[in-house]
């Protein structure tokens, strides 16, 4: 029963052993007639496709029984069971997609992203993901006045800096060939590549071509095109580039008596408006024993850039021309004795080009299933001559790789596709002159199909004795065959018949909890699309143990250690001790001339074999073995060795052979470290012991994996084991540095660890609110409180800002509270304008690029209960070493005797030079230059008592005799005011005294 808008695929399956079968639909008992039905259509595999069912008011001619019959030549007819087609009656819900909350454009809006699909079951599809489509995505659908609103789902776009497919290699090439430099690249989002010729950029022209989205063709080369080349790739994420030099070959030096002669009667016998063909005669001389080799070298009139095109024939097709042009073409007979002379140059012009066809209309291109794409078009509405055919080109979207086939007319389709890829597709016409004009390229994704390959590396992880995690790499991209909707696991236990199966829809690991003790198990994982589920991989097994390791008491001594000196070295063996049931976290190796305790060595638990080098000839060694945990180290196991002396023996240099003394295994190579989220990193890497061929691959072979955090010294390191090539560590720190090694175990056999590589986790939103949060008031004014605090222990990133709450009351919600932001690089902060007599209550938020953390315990302060008159500058007791010293430089704005002000208004609407008369007559601090100096009277209602001076000061230096100015820049006021920010001092004394409180508080003592 599909609703409105969907699609519907009815199966007909048939296989006969002789004839040829034909199916045909019946509905309701008569044949249909699919020709020009545009929305039903029957399949090459026989299945019946109804696109897009309308809707359940137009259904009419579409419900109904179908029935699918099969006829066989001389045989009768046969007829399959009927599928009843039905339209539910309620009409389909709109649908709608909101990313952040925000409504954006899907469909065929005109600001929608082409990228962006709302397929008609109303998924949202999202192709070649970038940075900007990470958010929180939610569903709305509406329906009759009623809505519903879907979860939030959280989409996150790694990006992946560009690297390498393939790198441009360097080139040997001679004057008028044709080269092209190649360069693939990949990354996330898909980066833009450019090319640069010995630092400068190339600008595309007729001669230097981009082809395939990225390589660079270089048409008729010259001397001058020598040089470097860059491949340059950019996105968002980072830049990468690779380098190239491309050599122009001098040419070969031929003897004139051994070379051939001249080409003879070079002509033109056909041209075209973009092509000719060119026909001539050996020459008279040929000499030499082998057969001539032609090149004929063609350039546009008046243009030195000559092309070159070799042939073994007297005649060659040249394509790719334009139209009413003059080109010059001429050909050089070549032995093995080298080039011989030219041939005289012919001078043609091609014709117009209105003899070819013109871009055929109307091209369009529809997937018809996974492997298949129907194409449709109209003829050119313009040709002269008449059309003997189209030309249909394609090429799967990520390659430069381009095929064509020649077809009749529309429609076509196109067969033997991959499935779920994207191709882009063009078509021309062509007659007796050669091709027209080509379409546009249309870009068409095949349909998606069931998974055809298997998830790759699947290991197992015993982690107790009750549980295994399964973990699975996805099948290969061209496997997939459309988006992975999850996957399926499938469980069997040896001793029991029958499986079990479990789906995992998001992640690339499962924990299967619950089993049972000293049992074995295998799994198998498939993937799942909407389609269906792919196959399965092969079975992997593993058994759990009877109980769980101990690790309360330290290990026991190793049961056995063996010695073998040679003169510089001795080479350690030893098993582990004795009783399974305790956990071992390594071996501790002791040695020293007559004393174990010199020097120490620790290994990794799966070690079982040590070789001591660089050691003094002839000396008695103690040795000790010990394993340890994390409950301490075990009891030591000692052996003593005396090394060889005589060094002139070259087999004393090398510890005697042992049959059973494994060698040790090839660490890992190629560590790669890939942040996954905020708190996992994927590591990942190869096994060069691995050998195809090798009959050591009958073993089980498995990688520990060891971890710590690069950005905390002497810190521990933490491990896990795994049978696959790559493991996701997870439960790290964000934002944190961490470094990652990898150890291979085969059998007896145990490699080094190998090369570090580090990675950060991505950022998280802080997880720890600020500490220290104190409130103090502000002196002088009792309205005013400071705060002041210090940064989150676990800040997660780079703190952007802090947030301010503050309220009345402490069990009003947070909406309720008054909000203040403050800057990341202040920890204090001053609330201005409170009550008097108030209890306050204060808490603090940290804020990052990924969001807001937790918010501090509140902080209550009580406002003072009355304000207390403000001081004059010359009253605050301020000392010296608080005034900052500023020269200032003040211009009159017409030439006057300048006047000095000793303390400035508030407010700035009065200075000193721009109403020179309202200074003198209304500032009892005024002057006349050469006059003394009044003494300021203050009264307590006097305007110097009741206004506020952000700036207080006296001079300290009165000006000199200053000449009449020539202009308005000749003055210059020699003086030196101490100036006192009082604001931002008493604010940072404020901050001081909250520090010194959290001092005497820690310390018990008072400063």
């Amino acid at each position: 029963m599909p609703r409105g808008g969907a699609d519907v695929v009815l199966d007909c399956f048939v296989q006969v052993d002789k004839g040829e079968a034909k199916i045909r639909w019946r509905k309701d008992g008569e044949f249909l007639e699919l020709e020009g039905d545009e929305r039903r259509q029957q399949l090459p595999n026989g299945s019946l496709w109804i696109r897009n069912v309308p809707h359940w008011r137009h259904h009419r001619g579409i419900e109904g029984v179908y029935q699918c019959c099969l006829g066989l030549d001389g045989l009768g007819a046969v007829g399959s069971s009927g599928a009843t087609v039905a339209v539910p009656g309620d009409p389909t819900p709109k649908i709608r997609w909101q990313r952040d909350r925000e409504d954006f454009p899907v469909g065929n809006s005109g600001n929608s992203d082409p990228r962006i699909a709302l397929l008609p079951s109303g998924t949202l599809q999202i192709s070649h993901a970038r940075s900007k489509d990470a958010g929180s995505y939610r569903c709305l659908a509406k329906h009759f006045g009623s809505s519903r609103v879907g979860n939030e789902v959280e989409v996150k776009v790694l990006e992946v800096p560009p690297f390498f497919l393939t790198r441009p290699s360097n080139l040997y090439a001679w004057e008028s060939w044709d080269v092209e430099l190649e360069c693939t690249v990949s990354g996330n989002p898909t980066p833009t590549v450019r090319w640069l010729k010995n630092g400068e950029v190339v600008i595309p022209g007729d001669y230097f071509q981009i082809v395939g989205g990225s390589n660079l063709r270089i048409l008729g080369l010259v001397k001058s095109d020598e040089g470097f080349y860059q491949c340059m790739a950019e996105n968002e994420a980072g830049s990468s580039q690779s380098i190239a030099q491309l050599i122009i070959l001098e040419p070969e030096l031929s003897d004139p008596s051994r070379a051939p002669g001249p080409p003879q009667e070079l002509r033109a016998p056909l041209v075209s408006s973009r092509s000719l063909r060119l026909q001539w005669r050996p020459p008279t001389q040929p000499r030499g024993s082998t057969a001539l080799l032609y090149t004929v070298l063609y350039s546009r009139q008046g243009n030195a850039r000559e092309r070159a095109l070799n042939t073994s024939q007297a005649a060659i097709s040249i394509g790719n021309l334009e139209p009413e042009t003059s080109y010059e073409f001429r050909v050089v007979a070549s032995n093995e004795f080298g080039p011989g002379k030219s041939s005289e140059t012919l001078r043609i012009s091609t014709r117009k080009e209105l003899q070819i066809p013109g871009p055929v209309e109307n091209f369009r291109a529809v997937a018809a299933s996974p492997t298949s794409i129907q194409v449709f078009w109209d003829p050119p509405a313009f040709a002269e001559v008449p059309i003997q055919g189209f030309r249909l080109f394609w090429r799967e979207a990520e390659t430069a790789r381009e095929q064509s086939v020649d077809v009749d007319g529309s429609p076509y389709r196109l067969e033997g596709l991959r499935k779920f890829l994207e191709y882009q597709l063009r078509i021309l016409a062509f007659n007796w002159y050669g091709p027209g004009i080509s379409t546009e390229e249309v870009l068409v994704r095949t349909l998606a199909d069931v998974p055809s390959a298997a998830p790759r590396n699947v290991s197992l992880e015993v982690v107790n004795s009750r549980s295994i995690k399964v973990s699975w790499l996805p099948p290969p991209p061209g496997g997939q065959n459309g988006f992975l909707t999850g996957y399926k696991i499938r469980q069997r236990k040896s001793s029991r018949r029958g499986e079990t199966e479990t789906l995992e829809p998001n992640n690339l690991w499962y924990l299967f909890t619950g089993l049972e003790r000293g049992s074995h198990y295998s799994f198998q994982v498939s993937a799942m699309t909407a389609n269906g589920t792919g196959p399965p991989s092969d079975w992997v097994g593993a058994e759990t143990p009877d109980s769980d390791l101990d690790e309360s008491q330290v290990p026991e001594q190793p049961s056995s250690l063996h010695v073998r000196p040679s003169a510089t070295g001795i080479a350690l063996s030893w098993t582990p001790p004795l009783n399974p049931n305790v956990v071992i976290r390594g071996f501790l190796i002791g040695y020293g001339v007559g004393s174990p305790y010199a020097h120490q060595v620790r290994l990794d638990s799966k070690q079982r074999f040590y070789s001591i080098q660089n050691l003094e000839p002839s000396s008695h060694y103690v040795i000790s073995l010990k394993a340890f945990n994390n409950a301490g180290e075990g009891i030591p196991l000692y052996e003593s060795a005396t090394t060889r002396g005589d060094l002139s023996d070259p087999s004393s240099l090398i510890p005697s052979p042992v049959p059973d003394l494994p060698s040790p295994l090839l660490p890992p190579v190629g560590i790669q470290a890939t942040p996954l989220s905020q708190d996992s990193i994927r590591v990942s890497w190869a096994d060069n012991s691995r050998a195809p061929k090798s009959s050591e691959n009958s073993q089980l072979c498995f990688y520990s994996v060891r971890w710590r955090s690069s950005s905390t010294p002497n810190s521990k390191y933490k491990s896990a084991d795994t049978t696959a090539l790559a493991l996701a560590v997870r439960d790290l720190r964000a934002n944190t540095r961490y470094e990652f090694s990898v150890m291979a175990t085969r059998g007896r056999r145990s490699s080094t660890w190998s090369m570090t590589a580090h990675a950060t986790t991505l950022e998280a939103a802080p997880s720890s609110a600020p500490k220290d949060l104190t409130a103090i008031s502000r002196e002088g004014k009792p309205r005013n409180v400071v705060l002041s605090w210090q940064p989150p222990l676990e800040a997660n990133g780079k703190i952007t800002a802090y947030t301010v709450f503050y309220s009345l009351d402490k069990n009003a919600p947070l909406s309720s509270w008054t909000p203040q932001s403050v800057t990341a690089e202040r920890l204090s902060h001053q609330i201005p304008d409170l009550l008097l007599d108030s209890g306050y209550f204060f808490r603090v938020q940290a804020r990052n690029a990924k969001g807001s953390g937790p918010l501090s315990e509140p902080v209550f302060f009580r406002t003072a209960k009355a304000e207390i008159p403000d001081k004059m500058h010359n009253d605050q007791g301020i000392p010296p070493k608080f005034w900052e010293t500023r020269e200032k430089k003040r211009e009159p704005k017409f030439p006057q005797t300048p006047r000095f002000v000793d303390s400035p208004r508030r407010n700035g609407a009065e200075k000193c030079g721009e109403n020179s008369g309202s200074c003198a007559q209304n500032s009892p601090g005024n002057f006349e230059r050469g006059q003394k100096s009044p003494k300021s009277k203050r009264s307590p209602g006097g305007p110097a008592s009741r206004s506020r001076s952000r700036k207080l000061g006296t001079f300290r230096k009165f000006p000199q005799e200053i000449p009449y100015p020539q202009r308005r820049s000749d003055i210059i006021l020699n003086f030196s005011l101490q100036v006192y920010e009082q604001d931002e001092l008493s604010e940072q004394m404020a901050s001081l005294e909250g520090l010194m409180q959290q001092l005497n508080a820690i310390t018990g003592s008072a400063f």
